[in-house]
């Protein structure tokens, strides 16, 4: 018995050790300094539990048990519900426009024929800009409105030209949208027609804060004349949409860890709710994933969208996820999803 302690001490031991290396690199990797011991010893505690977690879902990963990877990333020291807080903007509050107007709505017929697969990103090269980082402002609603008009606007021009989401962030506040605390990607739409426009990146950049409008109609990078709703909870509108249209601003629940530390696969949660959405993002293709089989399709292979994220390109598969594909509109993904008009 004493000979069996040992050996479990040794490798509690050799743990720690381990888990402390871990740490050490992850904090010089992002830059993390800390206020006091104090603050370093609770988020090193925080950052150990994440670890767990990662470790025991790609466990089930490996038995075929999930179909996806979670990996360490920039939010290794901070709690779910801190991750909902400083990332999560998107805000599902109709009341929150000020314009009651009928919108378009894009519907599909079920029995179309669409492609198998497509990703704008290859389609139209210059359609689909480099992955960009909101850091922590809950403006994912900007990001994924520039997503979408960055691409219409190229495949009307053959300009590639990445917007500022400074420019509605500052500026979109009588159209409903609260900047870093949360906003709509149909409000950024109605805000750059009313506004007869939206600011360059180069000319209005990113600070990832709340601040005074300095739009300049000098620099506008591209317009809009309105804006289209898919039909709402529609995949096969939604995919319609994705494949005659370009990239499409959709909203999705992203309040799982599984999402926070995704990496690569399928992504597919059960926890994931099709009604709560908090996040915007940018769907800019969809395919099937061949490499294992799933419970949704019968073996065939994992039905995808293809979502360009904002929280830079190392999170997640070069700062993408992919995302299950008719899989009764997981995480909401065809709810709430639209794109602008030029």
């Amino acid at each position: 018995m004493r000979v069996v302690a040992l050996l479990l001490c040794g490798l509690a031991v050799a743990q720690a050790s381990q888990i402390k290396t871990e740490w050490e690199a992850w904090k010089e990797e992002y830059g993390r300094n800390y206020l006091d011991d104090n603050e370093e010893s609770y988020r090193q505690s925080v950052f150990e539990g994440n670890l767990n977690f990662i470790n025991l879902h790609n466990a089930d990963f490996e038995n075929n048990l999930v179909t996806f990877t979670v990996g360490m990333n920039q939010f290794g020291d901070m709690t779910t519900e801190e991750i909902q807080s400083y990332m999560l903007g998107f805000k599902q509050d109709p009341s929150s426009s000020t314009d009651n107007r009928p919108v378009p709505v894009f519907t599909a017929d079920k029995h179309e024929k669409l492609p198998t697969e497509i990703d704008w990103r290859t389609k139209a090269p210059g359609a689909v800009t480099p992955v960009k980082d909101q850091a922590q402002c809950g403006s994912c609603w900007a990001f994924s409105a520039t997503g979408s008009l960055e691409g219409q606007h190229f495949l009307k021009t053959n300009k590639t030209v990445s917007l500022s989401e400074q420019n509605l962030v500052d500026c979109s506040m009588k159209e409903g949208d609260h900047g870093c605390f949360g906003g709509l990607m149909d409000n950024a739409f109605r805000y750059i027609k009313i506004n007869n426009g939206i600011d360059t990146e180069a000319s209005y950049p990113y600070k990832a804060k709340n601040g005074n409008c300095t739009f300049k109609p000098d620099n506008v990078g591209a317009t809009v004349t309105g804006f289209v709703d898919i039909k709402s909870g529609s995949e096969k509108a939604l995919e319609k949409a994705v494949a005659t249209v370009g990239p499409i601003s959709v909203a999705i629940d992203a309040s799982q860890p599984t999402f926070h530390f995704y990496k690569k696969g399928v992504y597919h949660d059960t926890k994931c709710s099709s009604v709560h959405l908090d996040h915007g993002v940018l769907a800019v293709g969809y395919g099937v994933d061949t490499s294992t089989s799933s419970t949704w399709d019968n073996g065939k292979g994992k039905k995808y969208w293809l979502v360009k994220n904002s929280w830079n390109a190392k999170w997640g598969d070069e700062g993408y996820i992919k995302m299950a594909r008719n899989a009764g509109n997981a995480c909401g993904i065809a709810t709430s999803a639209s794109y602008p008009l030029v």
